[in-house]
């Protein structure tokens, strides 16, 4: 598992259950409200500050998801994948990196036929159990609560740049 974590050079993600909780809010106008754990965030930058690139995939298309993205310095967003393996394989080329340098976070069934093709593939504890048992890692911490940032620390250790990233924090 640390072999396969050690490899990624791009790390994806989805969002609803992935980067949030899962549920979804809407208010009487319409508008759809999402709540992101600020660990959470803070692991995305210090993995990105380590050089492994982001991405997104997700089904659902919002103007928050992408001011989040933008916020985070996400390097690749890609909303309304109704396909997210069709989209995966044109963000490979996008990247310039192979599936076996990608990781992917995902959630649910609609996240598998991504995690089967990736080097390192992680699950949050909430997924169905087929999901989980295709994962390499199933997180301790779930969906919207530090599940992201638990990941990007393993990442982190397992690559070697969790000293120097936490260098700046620690003087």
């Amino acid at each position: 598992m640390v072999e396969t974590a050690k490899a990624v050079k791009l790390m994806i993600f989805d969002v609803d259950g992935v980067m949030t909780d899962g549920s979804l809010f809407y208010t009487d106008a319409g508008e759809e409200i999402k709540a992101f754990n600020s660990l959470d965030g803070h692991g995305l930058k210090m993995l990105h500050s380590s050089g492994v690139k982001l991405a997104i995939i997700t089904g659902r298309t919002s103007k928050l998801v992408a001011n989040r993205a933008r916020h985070l310095g996400i390097d690749f967003l890609h909303q309304g994948a109704h396909d997210k393996l069709v989209v995966f394989e044109r963000l490979l080329l996008e990247a310039g990196v192979s599936a076996a340098e990608c990781g992917y976070m995902g959630d649910d069934v609609v996240d598998l036929p991504v995690m089967r093709r990736v080097g390192f593939a992680v699950a949050v504890p909430e997924a169905p159990e087929l999901v989980q048992q295709s994962a390499h890692y199933v997180t301790g911490r779930g969906g919207g609560r530090g599940a992201v940032r638990e990941l990007c620390e393993y990442i982190l250790q397992a690559q070697g740049s969790w000293e120097r990233v936490m260098a700046p924090y620690l003087r």
